[in-house]
């Protein structure tokens, strides 16, 4: 559902992603790691059509986003680490306004909107405006509203940060359930024991390039070590690079 084929970024003489490669197929939660300055930020901007790629292919559902934008973005559901939110509305108001940017309308529409409510513990508060909620029941919305239109793919950056550890539970309950009905999601996290814990592969970037792709396991056969964690195997394949919990502005 999501395919990256030879992606490659430049900033004048600066490559920030090196000829990226990566497919994640229906039904797949995977993982995409890496130090600050290794280029994923950039790569999910690729991928969500917000950056055009130097050179190289995005498809999404089969979709290629330079040249069919508006089909490639109609299958993809984007949750952002820093995303925007029309504060002033309420949460069902803005979930329907979200709707209606995918053509949702009427009693779809509304339905789509209970749904989404409902599956992330937020219709008591349909009526609330969204200035009022905490960080965590907004990050819940965001979610709700990249789900809202039956995307087929989705693009997640760092979906833990600022959650409770219900809050947190409830995310990993509706993401396994997303992929279980067939979505691919794509997801950037700094907390290595969500990756292990949630994802069914992962890729460790590098300096723009893949430099480690497979399952935990996998990986952890190329260390030599098959009970090692992933912490301390994320950081002898990267160099001992170490970990911030928001990720680089730029790369």
């Amino acid at each position: 559902m999501i395919t990256l084929t030879n992606l490659v970024k430049r900033y004048g003489a600066f490559t920030a992603v090196d000829g990226i490669s990566l497919d994640v197929p229906p039904g797949e939660l995977h993982g995409f790691l890496g130090p600050n300055g290794a280029g994923k930020s950039t790569t999910f901007r690729m991928v969500a059509g917000l950056l055009k790629p130097t050179s190289g292919q995005v498809l999404v559902n089969g979709a290629d986003m330079a040249t069919e934008p508006e089909a490639a973005k109609a299958s993809l559901g984007f949750i952002p680490d820093r995303p925007f939110i029309y504060e002033k509305l309420t949460a069902g108001e803005f979930l329907r306004f979200h709707g209606g940017l995918y053509g949702l309308e009427g009693e779809e529409a509304a339905g789509r909107v209970r749904e989404m409510l409902a599956l992330f513990e937020l219709s008591a508060w349909e009526h609330q405006l969204v200035e009022s909620f905490s960080h965590g029941m907004k990050q819940r919305l965001v979610m709700g509203a990249a789900f809202l239109h039956r995307p087929r793919a989705v693009l997640v950056d760092e979906p833990m940060v600022g959650l409770d550890p219900r809050g947190a539970q409830l995310i990993k309950a509706v993401f396994r359930r997303m992929t279980e009905r067939g979505v691919a999601i794509l997801m950037s996290t700094h907390t290595l024991e969500v990756a292990e814990e949630m994802c069914d592969r992962v890729s460790i970037v590098l300096k723009g390039r893949i430099i480690a792709q497979g399952t935990v396991e996998q990986l952890r056969e190329r260390s030599g070590d098959r009970h090692e964690q992933l912490t301390p195997l994320f950081l002898k394949l990267t160099g001992g690079s170490g970990l911030q919990e928001i990720d680089e502005a730029v790369a």
